[in-house]
């Protein structure tokens, strides 16, 4: 069933659904009580939640319609029969529809601004993306372009060893402009947040292990401790997009948690969600910088060396937005004992994307 027939048909059993228990509600006061002043209250309340919880102004209008006559015509005297002749039902009803008119209107504006809101915000990470990743291939560019050169232009003056250490650094150079172009992948991948994403239950001890390995590659000398449940634990989730995530993090850990030496990775079970934890001994993250770690503009704080001219931001932006793609959070932390903490969670729900 085409996505557009699928709201569609959601909608009408909202709006359905919502007049039917109110309808029946009714029925039941009508036995217990001799009033009927509550009828009209009730359904412009149903109006209400249906303009909230429906898409545009189109159900709750027509449910204010209904709305009217059911009131007139089932719910109040004369019952069973539409009569607006009766002194005080016009102006009674004329309010009534107008009311319901107005909180359709109202609520459907509030959402379209909401909208325009969570359009607004993509719009900034996704300016900070760019000004993160025009910074961070030009260093990279840069330093490929120059090592490159000086062995070209000086080969037969230089001596193995820095022949050798200049191939070094392009290899390193090339390695990070790999990551970036994966994040940039995953980027498009996602889109601009509407698309759908593809979850299938996996393994989470089977993804640990592949962002592990993905690491260590990397970056041999690092100690990686993983922390399972005993159980095997079955997570909804892209495992590529979250195998992403986790080296993101275990990088982030090395190039800017400075001195780390030890990285451990914990993955808690609870209940209705799953959490990782990526916990380092390294410096810790300042606490003017927590605030904007997932903005994509949070520059690194050591200025020595290559790794630290990037900005360290894009990852972690990167990480944010796949996160929440999956309906998800994210945290980060600095522990008591030393080091920082990054932490997310993520559904057990197989709900797609646009929760469908």
């Amino acid at each position: 069933m085409p996505d557009r027939l699928k709201k569609i048909v959601k909608n009408i059993g909202i709006t359905a659904g919502i007049l039917g228990v109110v309808s029946i509600f009714c029925l039941l006061l009508q036995s217990v009580s001799e009033s009927d002043n509550h009828v009209p209250l009730l359904f412009v309340f149903a109006v209400f939640c249906i303009s909230r919880f429906t898409d545009g102004y189109l159900y709750g209008i027509l449910a204010s319609v209904v709305a009217v006559f059911c009131v007139n015509g089932v719910f109040t005297y004369p019952y069973y029969e539409i009569n607006f002749t009766i002194t005080g039902y016009p102006l009674t009803f004329l309010v009534m529809f107008a009311v319901a008119f107005g909180v359709s209107a109202l609520t459907t504006q509030i959402k379209n601004q909401e909208q325009i809101r969570l359009e607004a915000e993509k719009e900034k990470m996704r300016g900070n993306l760019l000004r993160a990743i025009s910074h961070d291939i030009r260093t990279p560019l840069t330093s490929i372009a120059g090592s490159a050169s000086g062995i070209l232009e000086n080969y037969h003056e230089l001596s193995e060893e820095k022949v050798m250490e200049l191939l070094n650094g392009i290899r390193e150079e090339a390695q990070w402009l790999i990551r970036i172009v994966e994040n940039l992948l995953s980027i498009t991948r996602i889109g601009d947040g509407s698309a759908r994403i593809d979850k299938q239950e996996e393994l989470a001890e089977e993804i640990v292990s592949e962002a592990v390995g993905k690491f260590k590659k990397r970056f041999p000398d690092i100690q990686v401790d993983a922390v399972l449940p005993e159980e095997p634990l079955l997570v909804p989730m892209d495992g590529i997009l979250i195998e992403q995530v986790l080296v993101n993090l275990l990088e982030n850990s090395v190039l800017h948690g400075n001195t780390t030496a030890r990285i451990r990775i914990l993955v808690t079970d609870e209940e209705e969600q799953v959490k990782f934890s990526v916990e380092d001994d390294g410096e810790g993250i300042k606490a003017s910088v927590l605030p904007k770690m997932f903005e994509g503009r949070m520059e690194a704080e050591n200025p020595a060396g290559s790794d630290a001219k990037r900005n360290m931001g894009i990852g972690l932006s990167v990480c944010m937005t796949i996160v929440k793609a999956h309906k998800g959070s994210m945290k980060a932390e600095n522990r008591e004992e030393g080091g920082a903490r990054v932490m997310f969670w993520l559904p057990k729900g197989m709900e797609s994307e646009n929760g469908n």
